[in-house]
């Protein structure tokens, strides 16, 4: 059987998932990869068949999406033609996380896309909505990469066609210790921002991860580095907390690793809303932005904020052979 299998690739939430979705699935076949996207920082350990330029978001330095820049880079003639020459047909499954081009040359092409993404479940009416509409980012979510079949990942799953969080390997892993400083992960953010913001907590050691820059800075009690895989995962497994983005992946993986969290969703990037929202249900601390009014929540919740007990086993094998025995049923039928 050969099944293609496409990852976005802005941003890291799905290519690290991918690194788990990825062994799961050769079990059924031959695998062609394909990443589309210029914004992520991991490489994943498999060969990608398909490098796309996409249709990538691109991050901000001031806590959101550039909604310009991301206009700027888009070239749409290329897409439109890598839709078009995309080899959909030669494939018996294609499994989509959030990947437009493939998405799009199935809708094309009359080939079923099965989306396998935590996409695919964030707009479910089961889950918290954020006070703001935001009908266009809604929009946007709901077409950018279309499905014909849909499986979700969301923090809470019903494990029917919503499951629990894909927790890598490399995190279930690790030793978990509390060394007593924050990791931070907020990639809309840059450098000068979060140094001048972070300093006002001087009794707190900050490990700031940076898509901004190429060597390590340290500056009184913060140390930004550049995004290393390892680094941040062993960094976040010993660490009292973790402040990041509104994403999936981060702030799943440190609920499982028992961390206490605060999150703050990026600006025009309705996604993340929808998180905030179901994590503020969970009882997760939530702010809209590093402005000075929040530091007080801040200041609070490192003196107090409580850890959010979860439980996500490990499924990613039982979820993988699910979806291709259920859909090579129906192939077959």
């Amino acid at each position: 059987m050969k099944i293609l299998y496409a990852v976005q690739g802005t941003g890291n939430g799905h290519l690290s998932r991918a690194m788990d979705i990825i062994p799961c699935l050769q079990k059924h076949g031959e695998v062609d990869i394909l990443v589309s996207g210029i914004q992520g920082d991991l490489k994943l350990p498999f060969p990608v068949k398909y490098e796309l330029r996409g249709l990538s978001f691109i991050f901000g330095k001031k806590g959101g999406v550039d909604l310009w820049k991301t206009f700027a880079k888009t070239n749409t003639r290329k897409l439109v033609r890598s839709i078009k020459d995309l080899p959909v047909e030669n494939y018996d499954i294609v499994i989509n996380d959030f990947e437009p081009v493939s998405a799009w040359a199935c809708n094309m092409k009359n080939k079923p896309c099965i989306a396998l993404s935590h996409q695919a479940a964030v707009l479910d009416k089961r889950y918290p909505q954020p006070e703001d509409k935001d009908r266009t980012g809604r929009l946007i979510l709901k077409h950018y990469a279309p499905s014909d079949y849909r499986y979700g990942f969301h923090f809470n799953g019903d494990n029917e066609t919503i499951f629990t969080p894909v927790i890598r390997q490399q995190v279930r892993n690790h030793e978990v210790t509390n060394g007593g400083h924050y990791t931070v992960y907020l990639p809309s953010y840059d450098d000068k921002t979060l140094l001048k913001r972070l300093s006002e907590f001087k009794d707190v050691k900050w490990d700031v991860f940076s898509k901004h820059n190429k060597k390590e800075i340290v500056q009184g009690n913060i140390i930004i580095q550049p995004i290393n895989n390892e680094q941040f995962t062993a960094s976040m497994a010993a660490s009292a907390g973790v402040l990041c983005g509104a994403g999936f992946e981060t702030p799943a993986e440190a609920l499982y690793l028992g961390k206490k969290l605060l999150v703050i969703p990026m600006k025009n990037q309705y996604e993340q809303q929808l998180n905030a929202a179901a994590l503020e249900q969970m009882g997760v601390t939530v702010i809209k932005s590093l402005k000075p009014k929040y530091d007080g929540v801040i200041q609070d919740w490192i003196e107090n904020g409580e850890v959010i007990p979860v439980n996500y086993p490990d499924m990613t094998q039982k979820i993988v052979d699910r979806v291709v025995m259920r859909h090579m049923k129906t192939k077959l039928v």
